[in-house]
């Protein structure tokens, strides 16, 4: 399964944990299946988040795969103007 690691303001809503597994294939897998393991991250996850797969920023595409040993890196979506 993916490890999903978790930026630190994100971590209280996941009962304090820095990294949990998720089972799913895509990157809209692991945001669907983390919100519904811990829902307090719907909200952020509606609101924004960047994500990374194995190294990669993935901008928009929620159908990019994810294999089960992929580290999936959550990271606050910087917005700029």
């Amino acid at each position: 399964m993916p490890e999903v690691h978790l930026w630190s303001a994100l971590r209280a809503l996941a009962d304090g944990n820095e990294c949990v597994t998720v089972e799913a294939s895509t990157v809209g897998g692991v945001l669907k299946a983390l919100a519904a393991q811990y829902p307090g991250l719907q909200e952020p996850i509606d609101a924004g988040v960047s994500v990374a797969v194995d190294g990669r920023i993935i901008a928009s595409a929620l159908n990019e795969p994810v294999r089960p040993d992929s580290e999936v890196y959550l990271m606050q979506r910087i917005k700029g103007g």
